[in-house]
């Protein structure tokens, strides 16, 4: 089975906990968000993260906390790739903290989750999470959940979370994986552990399903189009004849009642296509920069079939881009036929909403592929 990711055991050297979460402002004027947020947060590293850590002679640092000179961000990845344990606050999803604890995931290293009571992300929520409320009682309760996880971690080995599965996966096959700090036992034992094809189909999975999603969009922009073209000729047709306003209404209500069934399932896909595009966009761009900063050559294989998905899934979604324009500028138009198409047209705005934001998330994705690939090619 998976050998849990433990602490390295070096007398030489400390232990060492780097804490990711909001940092807030020390120098925002008081009763502002920027200055509370740091008061808070600060006040969390201080009375339940830091001691919970010294208890077990681990030292623990945030960002602010970095004692030597350098580019503060190099500072800030290598702390979160490089530390034994990371405790990460994920109260309000920071999309900063997501991308870092994305970043971590994929290391196999211990992290443990820390967030505030009716404050965590919901894209994570299948991960255990150590919760806190304000009051001192509670904050003493979490510090104590802290120390009971540490324990456990300790003597038993921390949880692999899925990314860092899916990241062995992709690796050499028979190349042992170095980040976990484990023993040489624990890493042949991890060569072939069972759920790894589990977990890699999980992510490759949910890019083929965001490419189904793509493909039945772009097939229903078609159809909308002919809808709107045909009903389009129509009323130009019955204005060139004079036609009563009772004619044009009824014309203008058969398009709506044909228009209403594929609004609505353009609306449905393009949600669920929106939601999967969440649900794995901190993955995917802290596995790309995980590939970025190793050299070309000790990626596995399936580093390029994984970033050829990307560059294909964009490709799919750009076509059906170049249909959402049509719609954009045609939706606003066909309110003003009749009442009976606000609905269609309201479900055909949602839905262009939705994939314009994934659709550029997911550009972004297949830049960083394509420069990825032409570098691992050059």
């Amino acid at each position: 089975m998976n050998a849990p990711p433990t602490f390295r055991q070096d007398p030489e050297r400390p232990r060492t906990c780097f804490v990711i979460g909001p940092i807030g402002d020390a120098y925002a004027a008081h009763g502002t968000p920027e200055r509370e947020s740091y008061e808070h947060h600060l006040g969390i590293f201080e009375q339940v993260i830091a001691p919970a850590c010294a208890k077990y002679e681990i030292d623990a640092v945030r960002a602010d906390g970095i004692a030597h000179a350098g580019d503060i961000n190099e500072q800030i990845c290598r702390h979160v790739i490089e530390s034994d344990l990371v405790i990460a606050d994920v109260s309000g999803g920071n999309p900063n903290v997501m991308y870092e604890l994305g970043l971590r995931h994929i290391t196999g290293k211990p992290t443990i989750h820390i967030g505030e009571a009716g404050q965590l992300p919901f894209d994570i929520a299948s991960i255990r999470t150590i919760r806190y409320q304000r009051a001192r009682s509670h904050l003493a309760g979490a510090r104590r959940e802290i120390e009971t996880a540490l324990e456990a971690g300790l003597r038993d080995g921390f949880e692999i979370l899925t990314p860092a599965r899916v990241v062995r996966a992709l690796q050499p096959v028979g190349e042992p994986p170095s980040s976990t700090g484990g023993t040489d036992a624990e890493a042949a034992a991890d060569e072939d552990p069972p759920g790894l094809l589990d977990d890699f189909a999980a992510i490759e999975g949910g890019m083929d399903e965001m490419t189904a999603h793509m493909v039945t969009i772009t097939k229903i922009l078609e159809t909308i189009r002919t809808l709107t073209q045909q009903s389009t000729s129509e009323m130009l047709n019955l204005t060139q004849a004079s036609a009563p306003a009772s004619a044009r209404l009824a014309a203008a209500a058969r398009y709506a009642e044909s228009l209403s069934v594929p609004a609505g399932e353009m609306r449905t896909v393009a949600m669920a296509f929106a939601e999967r595009m969440t649900t794995l966009d901190s993955g995917v761009r802290a596995a790309l920069s995980l590939i970025e900063v190793t050299p070309p050559d000790d990626r596995g294989e399936g580093t390029d079939e994984f970033l050829k998905h990307l560059i294909d899934l964009d490709e799919v979604a750009r076509r059906g881009l170049s249909h959402l324009g049509f719609l954009s500028t045609s939706a606003s138009d066909l309110v003003r036929w009749s009442r009976h198409l606000r609905k269609p047209v309201k479900d055909i705005s949602s839905a262009v909403q939705e994939l314009t934001s994934a659709i550029t998330r997911m550009g972004e994705w297949a830049g960083k592929a394509r420069d990825l690939a032409r570098g691992a090619a050059g």
